[in-house]
């Protein structure tokens, strides 16, 4: 959302130790020195690595960039969905634990009960989330099918749900937020089953256009962003004397497309958020949903591809963000895993990679992640949910292999509230797992804001992946949290949303910095 219409104030990664992050064809510059900063709270991390409360305290605590590959509707707790259910009189399915719409029938019973029932209210939390599930089970499954149980839930309260989850990211010290949403979806489906497919795209495409079809459900798109701003404002005070965290928060939307649709209905959401995304600030980018394992995700991939090649090339300041990769040897057949990534990274033109787990499976995988260090294309890494739907986790999971190749890496929670945990917990299982320092770390929040879909020039100059981060020359000079700065600087954070959030993040790592020195961080 624009930091306006939500009264809303306003990297990469190094490589592993003793391996270089030099992309190909490109010398490294010598890194950046450690700052005495960084070296106090480089020593308290490794002093508190055995102290388990320390250790969380500490990761809270440290400033950890934007989360850019989040799910709304999966994102804020159980408990708030059920509490949600319960407020709207929504009635569940007390076969599937599905929640449906009132009047309560035969073979359900009130969402309210789960307020003075704890055996009712746990059950929900364990069907609609992965609280308490087996090591055995599939994941995948329980993982995917929790979103048409609480489905009803979460389709009436963008905003509600935006306040929630926007007071999570502020309190986990983060400072943006890209968050995924189906824009005017029922039109969307509408339209597309009015015009049904074209395989010639351009014509597809003029169809969808003619007669101002496909802006009627833009302009509806956004008029729905609208009172979901206002909810939000509503629900997170943020015109009062009390704001809630969340409205100092820098927000903005993906617009979700549901890959497992007929053509018509994915080449029309596309087109609908591609064309929101030059229409109107709040939205940034489009990304593929759903299961990439599915049957119809699978025999559609490479047509998908093609689609979003044709929309870039007719709305060339649109994003796209691309769920790839997200297949496991088991999941799929073999053939299967060796053309995701390289699809969309190639054919897609896509600028980030959620996921990207399979890697080492695609053919020529070593090219695949060279291009992708080359053109500076972030892998989106959500280590939890990688481990809940894939099984894998640890020495399995292509992070190192990623950043051992000089591609920007960022953390990421895909469904926090679906998988139980926090960004705060993705940090601190990489530098438990991967044995990262504080720099490492510091640097995977940087990325998290330099690939964001922020307009207008970052703070650092050059290939920060390579070469490490160092303030470009407008603010070179100047000190995140000072007041007093140098006219270049002043303006180059004034003409940039993307500089602003980065100097305000740099302006936290100071303070978390000092607070580590004077012993009231990770005591």
């Amino acid at each position: 959302m624009l930091v306006a219409a939500l009264c809303l104030l306003p990297a990469a990664v190094a490589a592993p130790a003793g391996q270089a992050s030099a992309a190909p064809g490109a010398p490294a510059a010598p890194r950046p020195a450690v700052t005495a900063g960084e070296a106090v709270a480089s020593a308290r991390l490794a002093a508190i690595r055995q102290d388990p409360a320390a250790l969380q305290a500490f990761f809270r605590a440290m400033p950890k960039g934007g989360e850019l590959h989040n799910h709304l509707s999966g994102a804020v707790t159980t408990e708030y969905l059920i509490e949600l259910a319960a407020e709207d009189g929504l009635c569940i399915d007390t076969k599937t634990m599905t929640a449906v719409a009132p009047p309560c029938g035969p073979g359900t019973r009130p969402a309210a009960d789960a307020r003075t029932d704890g055996a009712f209210h746990d059950a929900l939390v364990r069907e609609w989330s992965m609280q308490d599930f087996p090591p055995g089970g599939n994941g995948h499954d329980h993982f995917f099918d929790t979103f048409g149980k609480f489905g009803e839930v979460t389709w009436r309260h963008r905003g509600k749900l935006l306040a929630e989850f926007a007071d999570t990211v502020a309190e986990q010290n983060q400072f943006y937020l890209e968050t995924m949403v189906s824009p005017a979806s029922d039109s969307a489906k509408k339209l597309a089953g009015e015009v049904g497919w074209d395989a010639d795209l351009a014509r597809m495409h003029s169809k969808l256009v003619a007669g101002g079809k496909l802006d009627k459900v833009v302009a509806e798109a956004r008029k729905e962003a609208d009172a979901g701003d206002a909810e939000f404002r509503t629900e997170a005070r943020c015109a009062t004397d009390a704001p809630r965290p969340g409205c100092g928060l820098t927000v903005r939307w993906i617009s979700q497309v549901s890959r497992g649709s007929t053509d018509e209905r994915v080449f029309t959401q596309m087109a609908l958020g591609m064309r929101l995304a030059e229409a109107d600030p709040r939205f940034v980018a489009v990304n593929l949903v759903q299961p990439e394992d599915w049957d119809t995700s699978l025999a559609n991939y490479r047509t998908q591809m093609r689609m979003l090649q044709y929309l870039r090339g007719v709305y060339p300041k649109a994003h796209v963000t691309l769920h790839a990769g997200e297949l496991w040897p088991g999941l799929v057949k073999p053939e299967h895993l060796t053309f995701h990534i390289g699809e969309a990274v190639n054919t897609a033109g896509a600028e980030r990679i959620g996921h990207g787990v399979d890697l080492v499976h695609e053919d020529d995988w070593q090219r695949v992640a060279d291009t992708m260090a080359a053109r500076r294309i972030a892998v989106e890494v959500p280590f939890t949910s990688n481990a809940q739907i894939l099984g894998v986790k640890g020495a399995d999971h292509p992070f190192e292999t990623y950043r051992a190749h000089g591609v920007p890496v960022v953390l990421a929670t895909d469904d926090p509230g679906v998988s139980r945990i926090d960004i705060t917990h993705e940090y601190r299982y990489a530098a438990e797992t991967y044995d990262l320092g504080y720099r490492e770390l510091k640097d995977l929040a940087r990325a998290s804001l330099e690939f964001a879909f922020l307009p207008g020039a970052s703070i650092w100059q050059g290939n920060p992946t390579r070469d490490g981060y160092r303030l470009a020359g407008a603010c070179r000079h100047d000190e995140p949290g000072s007041e007093r700065l140098r006219p270049a600087c002043r303006r180059l954070l004034d003409a940039s949303p993307k500089a602003a959030v980065e100097w305000r993040q740099e302006a936290a790592f100071g303070a978390f910095e000092h607070r580590v020195a004077t012993g009231s961080v990770g005591s």
